[in-house]
């Protein structure tokens, strides 16, 4: 079981990668890939401007997915926590020594 520590951290450390790509990975899915570095970037930047968070899509205040359209895509992105070895939950996600973070971004019709 992941025990959070600091959700107000967690959330901090999922804005950041969210907004810069830094401190993180992260992950495009094919029909993401297919629509070329271009129309990506916008989907990036439209997901760094993402402040569409409320208790319905985001119960834990975590700032760890988002639906949005940009451009007439369904874009989904999550925000997962591993740990060190990619291979299991990060034990503390507020704990950046222990967390690897990943941020997938996917058209909604791949989900």
């Amino acid at each position: 079981m992941t025990v959070i520590t600091d959700a107000g951290r967690v959330c901090a450390l999922n804005d950041i990668l969210r907004r810069t790509l830094a401190g993180g990975t992260l992950m495009m899915s094919a029909g993401i890939v297919a629509l070329g570095r271009e129309r990506q970037l916008t989907i990036l930047a439209a997901i760094a401007a993402f402040d569409e968070f409320d208790a319905d899509n985001d119960p834990y205040d975590e700032h760890d997915f988002g639906a949005l359209d940009v451009d007439g895509e369904r874009i989904l992105f999550k925000i997962d926590c591993y740990d060190n070895s990619l291979s299991a939950a990060s034990p503390d996600p507020s704990d950046t020594s222990v967390t690897v973070r990943v941020l997938s971004v996917m058209l909604a019709e791949e989900y």
